[in-house]
């Protein structure tokens, strides 16, 4: 591996121009593709095949006017709103339903008056069965009267018949009798068709008020009707539609409704952002850079680190946005791969650099030092970018789309990142010269004239500058202590992570004053907190329940809407669509909580038990979706991928590093390290972002369940760079055995001459992902956290306190490796060994002299 990266670096070194202008073709053949087949980024999160994806089709199929998705419009006044600004708003809804993708738009105030006129029209139904009661009492009695005539009249005629049969009168009284009979008969069936009719009204007055119970609670205008929510239905879901499309809404509306004095807040699926940089990146990118010029001590030679990771992180993510012409591509996927490339790829140039600077310091040759640089360093590199792509790429075994996608675009970015270290830092490094080094750390290595080792005034005496001497002579002088207050503090913060609550970001979550906040904050006040994500139910009745009519498809809703309303959890219950065929039947079920709120997803797991009861005894199937149970069901379903994704995850890097270290010890401490951070890392965040702990500080305006996908990314990206720190560090001190020191004596050497550049590396990933903790992405800022947090903590903590102290601690059993194992093990020369030795022994042709190997000393 070092030497085939040595002949890389010397070429690259050598035809310096050549690969400059191939990465520079290459990084704007991406750019022009992304800018002219791109397609915009969706925000939705779906699994092919899950419950909620096969009811939200079957929804589109059987009633596509309920199907698409729904921004939402809360729309203010200083005073109940006016007949003049009603017609205002009333214009502005018809210029938006002209909008590209806009299906309709709900008139709140036409929505609101049909409920109150249901109000109306119950009560006034009720005056109407009284009376009809009336009449049926009153038609009874007459009909029961007449019977009891008709009774005296027929025994009047039996007595005359019996008595005096030649009587005149018992023909007349005979037809008298005939036709009361008759006209009795026909007073009954009057009657009897009164009662039907009666019973029927009734029902369906009683139909009617199961509905109206159902749906009470649900209002579109404000009770004191200064305020109204206007629903923008769109033709697909809200994440699909063009982000110039949905910037048509509020564009459109802003003088008229600014002259009616109406005033509009957005919700966040019309008001979305999908840009990559915001302000937290830039900042997090300035310190990076002034980072670098503290360690390199020359703006120039700072800049080089910052040109590798924006270059590749340029061309990884043209290719990627480009590939959005092929398929969808979520908004956080490219925030993902960009965060990490920048972070990999400042820290990748970073060490070859500081290798680089290294070897020319000691007389290296200029084209010999880069080539050895990536072959030392650049091995390094390989490796550490190979555990952190075998991380990301693994996320395709959790079986969710989203994850594989953020996964794979992120793994592509890092390897194409590592490629461009490995290549453009040589290229860039030749081109550079001398100038890598400030003429003042020229002077202070004794050099007159830079790079010239004619003109050095001082004798080279082989030793590197080091650092941190005093620091690991603290963690290694009672190293069971540290152990013990390293796990202790780690462990203190890993506490919160017990009460973890995972979902998905709402427009709580974005921040104080931006419309998207406002208009969520507002609908949760005036309205309830459910309207902001209401649960649709979508049943399938049997052929035997199938309505016929009116009145039957009323009874129908009524029961399921009841059904559905007693549910612990539910405000209110409307339905709002029916199949041509009135086989299916829609429900939009309100509940009592917020959609990030965790009584939410208790809710949704009580209406899906109703509904299999409704599927058992009536036969009614009932299916669940929209973004609520979307949220839920993916939110369960990856907690369910962790263990899994975890195990393949930590199995093969520990493989990778018992490859590169020859150890098995080795990579158990950093996998235990590892998981130390990740819990403490976890629960950091989950003070901050669920609890609101220092919420005002990190710019978390409203706490709440953490982002479902966050663990499975952090686990995979944090094990990733945690095992980049572990090979930095750890490789001196296995290069430094390598050259004869005992165990302990090569802890402290690998430590003092990696510490600062791990140190710098630490700090320049912190201020990266502490940026994007800071991003106008609400979904991004938790993960942008528990990655700097983690970071941090994995890097001072575990790598250079807790590491050197079980290092030193276990000596030589450090170091195990079975006999069999060391023998079928390919020695894969990482810290350059034997690229050194084939150098020296002129195996690779004649080469200037390697600088003699550092002799150990401590400051």
């Amino acid at each position: 591996m070092s030497t085939a990266l040595y002949r890389l670096g010397r070429w690259c070194a050598t035809h310096a121009r050549r690969v400059l202008v191939l990465w520079l073709v290459i990084l704007v053949g991406a750019g022009a593709l992304a800018a002219t087949i791109s397609q915009p980024l969706g925000n939705g999160f779906t699994i092919p095949g899950a419950d909620f994806e096969k009811v939200r089709q079957q929804l589109g199929e059987e009633i596509p006017e309920a199907a698409g998705g729904f921004g939402t419009v809360v729309l203010s006044s200083d005073t109940a709103f006016t007949p003049a600004q009603r017609a205002a708003v009333e214009d502005v809804f018809e210029t938006w339903s002209e909008v590209p993708n806009v299906s309709r738009v709900i008139n709140p105030f036409e929505a609101q008056d049909q409920l109150d006129a249901g109000q109306t029209q119950l009560a006034d139904a009720k005056k109407q069965l009284d009376a009809g009661q009336q009449g049926i009492d009153e038609g009874q009695a007459t009909l029961a009267e007449g019977e009891g005539q008709l009774a005296a009249g027929e025994a009047l005629l039996a007595q005359l018949e019996e008595t005096n049969p030649q009587d005149p009168s018992i023909p007349g009284l005979r037809a008298q009798l005939a036709q009361g009979r008759e006209e009795l008969e026909q007073g009954r069936a009057e009657l009897e068709k009164g009662i039907a009719e009666l019973a029927a009204g009734r029902a369906a007055y009683e139909d009617g008020v199961a509905i109206s119970r159902a749906t009470e609670g649900t209002r579109l205008v404000s009770e004191d009707g200064r305020y109204a929510v206007a629903q923008v239905q769109f033709d697909t879901d809200a994440q699909s539609v063009p982000v110039e499309n949905r910037a048509m809404i509020p564009d459109s509306a802003k003088a008229a409704l600014a002259v009616a004095g109406v005033n509009a807040d957005y919700s966040v699926e019309i008001t979305q952002d999908t840009a990559l940089i915001g302000a937290g990146e830039i900042i997090g990118l300035t310190v990076a850079l002034l980072v670098l010029v503290a360690v390199l001590g020359s703006l120039i030679a700072a800049g080089l680190p910052l040109l590798v990771a924006l270059l590749g992180v340029g061309v990884g993510l043209g290719g990627a946005i480009a590939f959005t012409a092929v398929t969808e591509l979520n908004q956080m996927t490219p925030a993902l791969a960009l965060m990490l490339g920048l972070a990999v790829g400042i820290d990748y140039a970073l060490f070859i650099v500081t290798r680089h600077r290294t070897s020319l310091l000691h007389g290296q040759d200029l084209v010999e030092s880069i080539s050895r640089a990536v072959g030392t360093a650049g091995s390094a590199v390989v490796f550490a970018g190979l555990t952190v792509v075998i991380a990301l790429t693994a996320l395709v075994l959790s079986g969710l789309p989203i994850l594989a996608e953020m996964g794979l675009v992120a793994a592509f970015t890092v390897a194409v990142t590592v490629l461009v270290a490995v290549t453009v830092s040589p290229a860039l490094l030749r081109l550079m010269g001398t100038r890598v080094i400030s003429r003042r750390g020229w002077r202070a290595a004794g050099f007159a004239t830079s790079g010239d080792p004619n003109s050095r005034t001082t004798p080279d005496d082989g030793t590197d500058e080091e650092h941190g001497g005093w620091f690991v002579r603290l963690v290694t002088l009672r190293p069971w202590l540290t152990v013990l207050a390293v796990v202790g503090v780690l462990g203190v913060l890993a506490i919160p992570v017990g009460s973890i609550q995972l979902g998905l970001p709402d427009g709580g979550r974005e921040p104080n004053g931006t419309t998207a906040h406002t208009a969520y904050t507002t609908v949760g006040e005036q309205f309830g907190p459910g309207i902001n994500g209401p649960i649709v139910a979508v049943t399938t009745l049997p052929e035997e329940l199938r309505p016929t009519d009116e009145a039957s498809l009323a009874n129908v809703q009524a029961m399921i809407a009841t059904r559905l309303k007693v549910i612990e959890g539910v405000r209110s219950v409307v339905p709002f669509g029916v199949s041509p065929d009135q086989a299916t039947l829609a429900f939009q079920v309100v509940p009592t909580t917020g959609p990030a709120d965790p009584a939410t997803a208790e809710t949704f797991h009580r209406v899906e038990f109703t509904a299999s009861q409704l599927e058992r005894r009536e036969n009614i199937k009932l299916g669940l979706t929209g973004q609520t149970v979307a949220n839920i069901e993916v939110s369960e379903r990856l907690a369910a991928a962790l263990p899994a994704y975890l195990a393949v995850v930590v199995g093969l890097s520990v493989l990778i590093l018992l490859l590169v270290f020859r150890s098995l010890v080795v990579p158990l401490i950093a996998t235990g390290g590892f998981l130390l951070s990740i819990a403490a890392a976890f629960g950091a965040t989950v003070a901050v972002h669920q609890w609101g702990w220092l919420g005002a500080l990190f710019g978390v305006h409203q706490a709440g369940p953490l982002l479902s996908v966050m663990p499975i990314i952090i686990i995979g990206v944090l094990f990733g760079l945690a095992m980049d720190y572990q090979m930095f560090l750890v490789s001196g001190m296995h290069e430094a055995r390598s050259h004869g020191e005992d165990s302990r004596t090569a802890v402290r050497t690998g430590f003092v001459h990696g510490a600062k550049v791990v140190t710098a590396a630490a700090i320049i990933m912190t201020s990266v992902f502490l940026g994007f903790a800071f991003s106008h992405l609400a979904m991004v800022r938790p993960i942008g956290f528990a990655l700097a947090v983690g970071v941090l903590l994995d890097a001072v903590l575990i790598r250079m306190t807790l590491t050197p102290a079980l290092m030193h601690l276990l000596g030589d059993r450090a170091w195990y490796l079975p006999r069999w194992l060391d023998r079928i093990l390919p020695d894969l020369d990482v810290e350059g060994v034997r690229l050194a030795e084939r150098l020296d022994s002129g195996a690779l042709g004649s080469v200037t002299p390697a600088p003699p190997t550092p002799v150990p000393t401590t400051t």
